[in-house]
């Protein structure tokens, strides 16, 4: 697979300008002077295992129909985020603005730093742990990351699975990690 060199551009208010913005009021203001300097890749489907439809862009927007499926009562009091969402289909959404800090990463820790939403940007794929991702994805994802890249001075892209190994398995066996690698991204 091969990724086209077509890179996102991001605007001084944070916002990747070839992404939907879909407003999500579950973020806040990052402490002062904080670097940006990680991405987490996390995956997601609601309800578990199943794709299409919108209802991750309505559980980060708070906008969740709980009579929809059983499991959504679950979640029905959770604030969680992303700045970024990739579809299947290859569709970005954008809820945070990268200045701003999203609610993805929960209890985490990455040498020695806890709390990783204050230092990073969250990236969800539409995905499970039961099935690959589609290329489409991938190519969305590597343009994305070369933009944040070249915007903030990224120095690890990590799963959510490795800042939170207690709790998350995300992105999952089938991410293909050789697929984000330096060429890609700086090439």
């Amino acid at each position: 697979m091969k990724s086209s060199c077509n890179f996102y551009e991001l605007s001084a208010n944070g916002l990747v300008k070839e992404a939907i913005f879909l407003k999500s009021n579950n973020f806040d203001v990052r402490p002062k002077d904080t670097l940006i300097n990680m991405i987490v890749i996390h995956s997601i489907s609601l309800p578990p295992n199943k794709f299409g439809g919108t209802f991750i862009e309505d559980f980060f927007t708070n906008k969740l129909l709980t009579n929809k499926n059983p499991y959504f009562k679950k979640i029905k009091d959770l604030k969680v985020s992303s700045h970024f969402l990739i579809k299947r289909t290859g569709k970005l959404l954008q809820f945070v603005s990268c200045r701003d800090r999203a609610w993805h990463a929960g209890k985490s820790n990455w040498k020695n730093n806890s709390n990783c939403n204050d230092f990073s940007i969250g990236i969800e794929l539409e995905g499970s742990d039961l099935i690959p991702f589609e290329d489409i994805q991938y190519m969305k994802l590597i343009n994305l990351l070369k933009c944040l890249c070249k915007s903030y001075p990224i120095n690890d892209i990590v799963g959510h699975n490795q800042i939170a190994p207690e709790r998350k398995t995300d992105p999952g066996p089938f991410f293909n990690w050789d697929l984000i690698n330096a060429e890609n991204l700086h090439g």
